[in-house]
């Protein structure tokens, strides 16, 4: 499986909102870096720390993940995305480093 199969696999896990699927394709020792809050948002590694962070998110039934495009180079996978609730949304980027078949870093950006 190359780069950009592993994050679309893993993209479908989240827009599934299958929390234990997508902790299921990350590294156990995973690194996500939050959007927020400003400046430099929260660092959670290892599953369980990401399965806190993930938690509220799933949980919102009303949430929508949509990709506008993907960039890849090696091992890194860049993405930008819009993602929409019940009464908003953003628009960012993840830049992703794969190991393996696993997400090992996911980092996340938003406009604004």
């Amino acid at each position: 499986m190359d780069a950009v199969a592993a994050v679309e696999m893993f993209g479908e896990a989240w827009a599934s909102h299958d929390l234990e699927r997508t902790l299921s394709l990350i590294t156990e020792d995973c690194v996500f870096d939050a959007t927020g809050p400003a400046p430099d948002g929260t660092r959670s590694v290892g599953r369980a720390a990401i399965r806190d962070a993930w938690g509220p998110i799933f949980a919102d039934s009303t949430s929508l993940f949509e990709v506008e495009s993907t960039f890849v180079l090696g091992d890194h996978v860049v993405q930008q995305w819009r993602y929409s609730w019940a009464d908003g949304h953003v628009r960012g980027i993840d830049l992703f480093r794969v190991e393996g078949n696993l997400i090992a870093e996911k980092h996340s950006y938003v406009k604004g």
